[in-house]
């Protein structure tokens, strides 16, 4: 299973014409090293280690003689070092004559979530080589293509959160209904129960936002700091989990309600704009795949932010159009970003990820729409978690 890898990278190298990829760790702070290595979790890792995988020929393994076994699973010869003088020579004599190299780095940091590699190691790597390139199109098709397996457990998760948000509508509805005081952070502990009755887990609680603080986009409550949910209030629900299963994949939506029988006509009015904004990110993604062409994560926002800015909204778009979704919630590969950063990765073949355009009223209220998008082997667009296309109303 490794050598099939090792070929395919090598392949890729070829394709991408780099000598090579140098894969580094110090302390597991590179995780995409450490999961494209399949290196186990219970692995204890103190000590700098190197994995060069050249375009032609076999891998060479440098570990420290006091972890000397921890790349054995891995094929290539192994040197072993326990000097620093002695690390630093067996890093050049493996360099010796490259011209190019990937490693987890993205210039000018330009896209934080590959940018892994600390700038001391790679001032050591550019003393022997000239260029040092970024793996980013080498490692997300390690660690972001899903297995058949991981799309189902994201398929799985999508479902178990468009029902449980729909049970969190039914539960605010029915205390305005009963006159019994809800607060955001019963929805939220609400929530969270939910997810864990359904074999599910999450990395951070959920958020229920009511009027101003739903123009937050980060606005978590607590049972600290929250507010009470009353009649005619606006009210927005992010949630997100996965299967607790080894691998799974998370889902991650968000929806939009009124507790009322109507929204006001400016409610209306940005929630329809962010739902169109959605929908052309979304119709982007399948004419491109449709007709066999790549597709930047950049393009997708520009995509959904052109028309907020069309709107005359645009300054109250203020994150990016959605992230790759993975075993984390935000996941390594491509995001759907040409604001925070820009992002030119491909979207490729049977990765997830979130479509959330958002509008946020400072003092008002915020609309954010979310559902995860996947794109099959043969490049067919599907969605999971269901899709809003009208304000909720919770007072009928």
């Amino acid at each position: 299973m490794m050598m099939e890898k090792i070929k395919r990278v090598q392949a890729l190298l070829k394709e991408e014409k780099i000598s090579g990829w140098l894969l580094y760790d110090f302390q597991k702070k590179n995780p995409l090293a450490i999961e494209f290595l399949e290196i186990p979790p219970s692995q204890f890792l103190s000590r700098r280690f190197f994995y060069w995988i050249p375009a032609n020929g076999e891998p060479i393994k440098i570990v420290h003689a006091t972890e000397a076994h921890v790349l054995d699973h891995l094929p290539g010869t192994r040197v072993t070092y326990f000097k620093w003088q002695t690390l630093e020579e067996e890093l050049k004599k493996t360099l010796k004559g490259v011209t190019s190299l990937a490693m987890e780095y993205s210039p000018r940091n330009a896209i934080p979530a590959i940018s892994l590699v600390d700038a001391g190691t790679l001032d050591l790597v550019r003393e022997s080589v000239p260029e040092v390139v970024s793996s980013s199109r080498l490692i997300q098709e390690f660690t972001s293509v899903l297995t058949p397996a991981q799309r189902k457990s994201q398929l799985e998760a999508a479902h178990v959160l468009d029902l449980v948000v729909e049970s969190a509508w039914d539960f605010i509805a029915k205390s305005l209904k009963d006159k019994q005081k809800i607060t955001e952070y019963d929805v939220q502990q609400f929530i969270i129960a939910r997810i864990h009755s359904e074999g599910c887990l999450c990395e951070s609680g959920p958020i229920c936002a009511v009027n101003e603080n739903s123009s937050n986009p980060h606005y978590v409550p607590s049972k600290e700091v929250h507010k009470e949910i009353r009649q005619g209030d606006f009210v927005l629900i992010d949630l997100w989990c996965k299967k607790n299963t080894l691998g799974a994949i998370y889902g991650d939506i968000c929806r939009v309600g009124v507790a009322s029988k109507e929204p006001t006509v400016l409610q209306q009015e940005i929630f329809l704009i962010v739902k169109k904004a959605q929908q052309e990110a979304l119709l982007l993604v399948k004419e491109r795949f449709f007709q066999n062409k790549p597709i930047k994560g950049c393009e997708v926002d520009q995509a959904a932010r052109k028309v907020i800015e069309d709107a005359g909204y645009g300054e109250f778009f203020i994150h990016r159009t959605g992230h790759n979704i993975y075993t984390q919630d935000h996941g390594p590969g491509t995001h759907m970003d040409s604001l925070e950063t820009f992002d030119e990765r491909l979207i490729l073949p049977e990765t997830c990820f979130s479509i959330e355009p958002g509008i946020y009223l400072p003092g008002k209220f915020g609309v954010r729409l979310e559902y995860d998008v996947f794109v099959t082997k043969d490049g067919q667009v599907e969605i999971s978690g269901g899709i809003q296309t009208e304000l909720k109303r919770l007072l009928l």
